[in-house]
């Protein structure tokens, strides 16, 4: 679709609600077959180490059955970095886990197993795998990014959405400034421009005005809402939402 950004649909928490009752229903593939079936760009998923939510299975399947490019979420960690290169999605994205939380609590910190960040990025991209750096608004960790052979970053909206609940407009004017100049120095430097974390309509609607800004991925709100009025509604009302 033209003049619209990019939607990456998350679909983690249709397995976290399969996993919730050890049943084989709700089916994450059947979930990302009505995205693409309605123009959903993206299938993103988060393999974690403690297998919460999507799972091998999963992966394999929605590589070898869903025909849009599969966006993966991974720890920094050896097993992580070698199953990549096996499954070989379109895309990963390295994000920083730790198992105690309940969701991302902020971007990754690029100085940490820096040497081995690099060595991975490398791997990943000989295996034509796009690279993407999960980040904070922060204009080191973006230079950082770029130093390290990244493709894209992506930019954790969680700070701005938190205010936005808040209805602090002080702090959302902040937090909508940090993330405007991120993208712009992020563009200045030739990387892709990806957002998510705690994205809804509103506030998803707000930040597609930062012009550089390419593709959202949403994950937690999209399943959320769907219980009340279906995955194809909602894939519908972001549609509409993101058009420029």
């Amino acid at each position: 679709m033209k003049n619209r950004i990019r939607l990456g649909f998350n679909i983690d928490h249709v397995a976290t609600l399969r996993n919730a009752r050890g049943e084989g229903f709700p089916s994450p593939l059947k979930a990302a077959i009505i995205g693409k079936k309605n123009k959903v760009d993206l299938i993103t998923a988060h393999l974690r180490e403690d297998r919460r939510h999507i799972r091998e299975k999963d992966l394999y399947d929605l590589k070898k059955k869903i025909k849009i490019p599969l966006n993966l979420e991974i720890a920094l960690t050896k097993e992580m970095i070698s199953f990549s290169l096996k499954l070989k999605p379109n895309f990963i994205c390295i994000v920083p886990e730790n198992r105690k939380e309940i969701t991302t609590e902020g971007g990754l910190n690029t100085n940490l197993k820096k040497k081995f960040l690099q060595e991975s990025i490398i791997k990943l991209k000989k295996k034509h795998i796009k690279v993407s750096l999960f980040i904070d608004p922060d204009l080191k960790r973006i230079k950082d990014a770029k130093m390290l052979g990244a493709d894209s970053i992506e930019l954790h909206t969680g700070n701005f959405c938190k205010q936005w609940s808040m209805k602090d407009k002080k702090r959302i004017n902040i937090e909508f400034y940090r993330l405007k100049k991120s993208t712009d120095y992020a563009k200045s430097l030739g990387l892709n421009v990806h957002a998510g974390h705690g994205l809804n309509y509103q506030t998803a609607k707000v930040l597609s005005k930062i012009k550089g800004i390419e593709e959202f991925n949403i994950g937690h709100f999209f399943i959320a809402d769907s219980i009340f009025i279906g995955i194809e509604n909602v894939l519908k009302k972001f549609n509409r939402l993101l058009k420029r």
